[in-house]
């Protein structure tokens, strides 16, 4: 598109583009869009498969490993260089084939809750994805519109747009058609929406003008797309992986200069504390992060759960505070009008073809309260609409203006106090009424018209109130015991409602709530922040809430140390949904909320969200199963090398062993991501707490190190073994403990009471059997084994069981003393 469009008038733009107000054939929107690529700041929306390869080889483990193959290589170890080598290629191999099939599986979830936009094609307003926008689009904008390009505006409404992350204005910018200088900056294009703004109210159409990385959003997207909130998943991980990084700096440190000092060869002892120090981590990690969040996210959507953002699962299983909206959580979401009542409180015909009228007419934003209205009564045919002004949520009110045999009437709707502020006389018995009717679970509306003068601007004063429209939203079915299913997982749900105090306590006492628990927004006003805080925990309603408040609720449960979950589906609940440590939204959702939401329920149902919180306690316990198996194991055996090569007169194993055993022993390791959760480990929230794997690995570490030693001492005054049968007897030892302690820690129930997944079973079994048989199978010499005499076997094996029974015992001790933070 030529520069400065904004500037030229629409005949102009709209021949370039060869578009006009009725947009594109489908046919030329298809040429298009296979001519300039998809509508997306990223062309490349997925990674490549051999970037996805080779990412697998960028991980600073196996890197360090690659390093210790290359001084090998340089002293012309070719066999040890050969074997390191080999196992980087097989640790590589295996996260890539676990990573590329989650990838996959997690781009179809995404595209079931992309975002559409609603465009004109054929003639015929429909809604695509916003990807296949292409220039000479004509998109079609209301309330809660997520504009999906730069476009110019054909016409507009009471156009209100919210592009602060664009021009960092702080109220949304009126749009309206006509050209503006060609120097205008951003905030002064009052005639063009941009990519990545939305629709804060109003009505309008608008052409597509650049699309993609050609838009003012996508030039500058790199700054503008911040980083999100670190989780405390996150957060954790980065605490873990800073303690590892501590303790492998000084085991390398320490067992090389050691090593060194006590005259074993330089180069053998430097291949020795590396591999120590690559042994200590857990180095499929990543891999089996990217599994267990893919698979979670698998499972959850079979659950009607889609996961925009992985890392939220592990947040959404942690989550301890529900905070959403009563309307379609609570209720059935189907509103009835129940009645169209004169101020006296009489049946009015007149009163239901007014509301019919006001709510049948008007462009703006759907919502469940005008489609009951119409579902009651169509708007009367003789009557043209003339003007409109829109819903807004300062306001709160809705006019249109209608015309019927020259005689033109404002008919305004809105909450009833927004309503009886604009009218002449005020009721003497309204409040009565409304708090009558209010605490009955019925909600209000108040209705009021004025006849315009010729010529006169409609403007909401001096209006004549007419009358009320009664409004019911019963209690869902199966919400209570929902509710009760949350709290037996530990999670508080909280409401936050714009509704009246009174209709919000009579629902919560329907449904098993504490209706007395309640803070109305005009006490939140008074609160102090400290207060808040406080006052937020001890209460479950939070009503008549501006939708500024809800932000700040949030903060104050995080404040109290709460992780805290908001389901919203509005136009005004976008600063919620990102405030949140988990934001929950629905597949109706308007696009603005929709794409704040880290998760998207396909249904709005308490039932599915208590489906997804157990998902995500799944996926979080399987992530620690495996910290605590691979650290706690690899740690005691670890130390138990560095400090056997204090003593010994040779490298109690050597490099590659060493890292054959690590490698081994992550193939059923890999298999904990889909392994089975005990109930106990769903029942309630649980916090990633580094302090308490330091405390478990440093624990358990000991005790299979006192079972190494006791091998060591069998091996070399017992059986007065050889170095490379030390180092033979000594890896298998080390492999089958590291395999049973995986059996044992990986539930906190007696091991024989908790069946593991077939896969980890399976894969554990098959391991094991090969630990056995290694040192027998052809080729063994090259791995620096030889046959161990049955005898020495069997008792290697008795050492183990005994193993399994004394880790056992060590894990009642731990969890009966220990506790992770927030338990």
């Amino acid at each position: 598109m030529s520069t400065s469009y904004w500037s030229r008038s629409l005949d102009e733009v709209l021949q370039e583009l060869r578009s006009g107000p009725q947009g594109l054939t489908a046919a030329e929107a298809r040429v298009r869009w296979e001519a300039q690529g998809p509508n997306a700041l990223n062309a490349e929306s997925r990674m490549s498969t051999l970037r996805l390869f080779v990412r697998q080889f960028r991980s600073p483990l196996l890197l360090i490993l690659a390093g210790a193959a290359g001084v090998s290589l340089f002293v012309r170890e070719w066999l040890d260089a050969g074997i390191v080598l080999a196992i980087i290629a097989g640790s590589g191999i295996l996260s890539f084939f676990q990573e590329f099939s989650a990838s996959r599986a997690m781009e179809k979830l995404r595209r079931r809750v992309q975002v559409k936009a609603t465009v004109v094609r054929d003639g015929l307003t429909v809604a695509i994805p916003a990807s296949e926008v292409v220039p000479g689009d004509v998109l079609v904008l209301s309330a809660g519109t997520l504009i999906a390009a730069d476009a110019l505006i054909l016409e507009a409404r009471d156009c209100f747009v919210n592009q602060a992350v664009l021009t960092g204005e702080t109220y949304p910018a009126e749009k309206h058609a006509g050209p503006v200088a060609a120097e205008s900056g951003l905030a002064e294009r009052t005639n063009t929406v941009f990519l990545g703004t939305s629709i804060r109210s109003g009505t309008g159409r608008a052409v597509v003008v650049e699309t993609g990385v050609r838009t003012a959003y996508g030039q500058i997207a790199d700054r503008l797309s911040l980083r999100p909130p670190e989780t405390g998943f996150e957060l954790g991980i980065r605490q873990f992986g800073y303690l590892l990084t501590k303790v492998m700096l000084i085991l390398v440190l320490a067992v090389f200069a050691i090593n060194v000092f006590g005259a074993k060869p330089p180069v053998e002892s430097l291949l020795f504390a590396i591999a120590l120090a690559v042994g200590l981590a857990p180095e499929l990690l990543p891999a089996i992060l990217s599994l267990t969040l893919s698979r979670g996210a698998q499972r959850m959507a079979e659950r009607g759960v889609i996961v925009r953002r992985l890392n939220a699962i592990e947040n959404f299983g942690s989550m301890d505070v529900l905070c959403t909206d009563k309307t379609g959580t609570l209720t059935e979401g189907v509103v009835h009008l129940d009645g169209a009542v004169d101020p006296s409180g009489q049946a009015s015909a007149v009163v239901l073809e007014l509301a019919a009228l006001n709510a049948g007419l008007q462009t703006g934003l759907a919502n469940p309260l005008d489609e009951a209205i119409v579902a009651a009564a169509a708007p009367a045919a003789r009557y043209r609409k003339v003007d409109e002004i829109p819903y807004d949520f300062n306001r709160k009110r809705l006019s249109v203006v209608v015309e019927r045999e020259g005689e033109r009437r404002l008919i305004t709707k809105g909450a009833l106090e927004n309503v009886l502020a604009v009218c002449r006389t005020v009721p003497a018995d309204a409040a009565g009424r409304f708090a009558e009717w209010s605490a009955q679970g019925i909600r209000v509306l108040g209705l009021a018209t004025r006849t315009l003068a010729e010529g006169e601007t409609a403007v909401e004063r001096d209006l004549e109130f007419t009358g009320y429209l009664l409004f019911l939203d019963p209690p869902k079915a199966g919400v209570e015991e929902a509710l009760q299913g949350l709290a037996k997982l530990g999670v508080a749900v909280k409401i936050i409602t714009g509704d009246n105090h009174l209709v919000a306590a009579h629902l919560a006492a329907a449904v098993g709530l504490p209706a007395e628990a309640m803070l109305t927004g005009a006490e939140i006003r008074e609160l102090p922040d400290e207060a808040l805080w406080h006052r937020a925990e001890r209460t479950t309603l939070f009503t008549e809430v501006d939708p500024n408040q809800k932000e700040r609720i949030i903060q104050a449960f995080q404040k109290m140390g709460h992780v805290v979950g908001y389901m919203g589906d509005g136009i005004n609940d976008a600063p919620a949904l990102h405030a949140a440590d988990v934001g929950i939204s629905v597949d109706s959702a308007v696009d603005v909320a929709k794409e704040s939401a880290d998760l998207v329920l396909l249904e709005h149902d308490l039932g599915v969200l208590r489906e997804g919180i157990e998902e995500g306690r799944r996926t979080f316990a399987n992530t620690i199963k495996y910290i605590f198996t691979t650290t706690s194991a690899n740690f005691g055996n670890m130390f138990s090398m560095a400090g056997a090569s204090l003593f010994l007169p040779f490298l109690p194993l050597l490099a590659n062993q060493i890292l054959l055993n690590n490698f081994l022993s992550d193939v059923p390791g890999m298999a904990i991501a889909s392994d089975d959760v005990d109930r106990e480990w769903i029942e309630r929230p649980h916090r990633w707490d580094v302090n308490y794997i330091r405390n478990f690995m440093i624990l358990f570490g000991l005790v299979s190190s006192v079972f190494d030693y006791l091998t060591f001492g069998v091996l070399l005054w017992v059986y007065q073994a050889s170095a490379v049968e030390f180092r033979t007897a000594w890896f298998v030892e080390s492999l089958l403990t590291e395999l049973a302690v995986a059996l044992v820690v990986r539930t906190r129930l007696p091991f024989y009471r908790s069946r593991p997944g077939r896969f980890l079973l399976y894969s554990t079994v098959v391991v094991a059997g090969l630990a056995l048989v290694i040192s027998y199978l052809p080729g063994r010499e090259y791995l620096g084994f030889v046959p161990l005499p049955l005898s020495l076997l069997g008792l290697v094996v008795g050492i183990a069981v005994a193993y399994v029974v004394a880790v056992e015992v060590t894990k009642r001790y731990f969890y009966a003393h220990y506790r992770p933070a927030g338990e």
